[in-house]
C-alpha cells in the first residue's frame, strides 16, 4: 500500500535533510503510528505521500502508483484516494455539518441525489448523524475533528493520514476521535496516525515506527512509546 525506498528529502545545503534514506512498508489496512518530536521528520513524510512535496532521491509507490511516473495532472486523482485530517479542523465555518462534509463531493462533481445518500451515512460512522444541521461553532473540539475525519472519509480513500488529530482536544474528546479511526480502519481503510500524546499510543498497541533525526530509528509492533523532552538548561 505505501512503499518507501531509501527517501531523502533536503531543502537545500544551509537547512540540511529533513528525511534521510528512510525505508519503510506499510500494508493495506494497517493501522500505523507515526511519533517523533517536532522537526523529527514526520510533516515532511505526510507531504511527501500526498505530493505536496518531491523526494530529492529514493522512491515512493503509494496504492500501485510509482511517484517517479506520475504526471502533475494525475496528483488530484491521486489525493483522491488519500484522505487527509490536520490538527486544526480547516473546516468552513459558515456551513453546516453536512455541508463541510457535502463539499468535499461537490467539488469533484457528484449529484446532489449521491451526496444526499453518502453523507448520512458517513456522519453516521463519526457518530454524528444528529449534527448534520450544527454550524461548527457549535460543535465541541471532538465533534469539529470528526466532521473533518468525515470529510476526509466521504470519498471513501483508501489510505488515511491523520497528523496530530487530538493535538488540540482534551483526553475524552481525543478518544473519541481515536474510536473513530479505529472504527475506519476496521472498515478497510489503511490509517496512518502522528501523534505525540504517548498515552494514545500505549493503549492502542499498534505497529509505532519512531523517526528521530531524520531517520527511521525504530519500527516495532505492539510497542511503547516514551518521548523524553528536550532538556532545558538554566544559565
Amino acid at each position: 500500500m505505501i512503499l518507501l525506498d531509501r527517501v531523502t528529502k533536503t531543502y537545500g545545503k544551509t537547512l540540511g535533510s529533513a528525511l534521510d534514506r528512510v525505508s519503510l512498508h506499510v500494508e493495506p489496512k494497517e493501522f500505523v503510528i507515526v511519533v517523533g518530536q517536532s522537526g523529527a521528520g514526520k510533516s515532511t513524510l505526510l507531504k511527501l505521500l500526498t505530493r505536496e512535496e518531491r523526494p530529492s532521491s529514493g522512491k515512493i509507490i503509494v496504492g500501485g502508483i510509482d511517484y517517479d511516473k506520475l504526471p502533475d495532472k494525475d496528483i488530484p486523482l491521486l489525493r483522491r484516494k488519500i484522505g487527509v485530517v490536520f490538527q486544526d479542523f480547516k473546516l468552513l465555518p459558515n456551513r453546516t455539518v453536512f455541508e463541510n462534509v457535502a463539499f468535499a463531493l461537490e467539488i469533484v462533481g457528484v449529484s446532489t441525489k449521491e451526496i444526499n445518500n453518502t453523507v448520512p451515512r458517513v456522519l453516521e460512522i463519526v457518530n454524528l448523524k444528529d449534527k448534520a444541521k450544527r454550524m461548527p461553532v457549535e460543535l465541541s473540539g471532538g465533534e469539529r475533528q470528526r466532521v473533518a475525519i468525515a470529510r476526509a472519509i466521504v470519498r471513501q480513500p483508501k489510505i488515511l493520514i491523520a497528523d496530530e488529530p487530538t493535538g488540540n482536544l482534551d483526553p475524552k474528546h481525543a478518544w473519541d476521535v481515536i474510536t473513530v479511526l479505529e472504527k475506519i480502519n476496521r472498515y478497510g481503510t489503511t490509517v496512518l496516525l502522528t501523534t505525540h500524546n504517548q498515552d494514545i499510543v500505549n493503549k492502542l498497541k499498534r505497529r509505532v515506527i519512531t523517526i528521530k533525526n531524520c531517520r527511521v530509528v525504530s519500527d516495532r509492533a505492539n510497542a511503547q512509546y516514551n518521548e523524553k523532552p528536550p532538556v532545558v538548561r538554566s544559565v
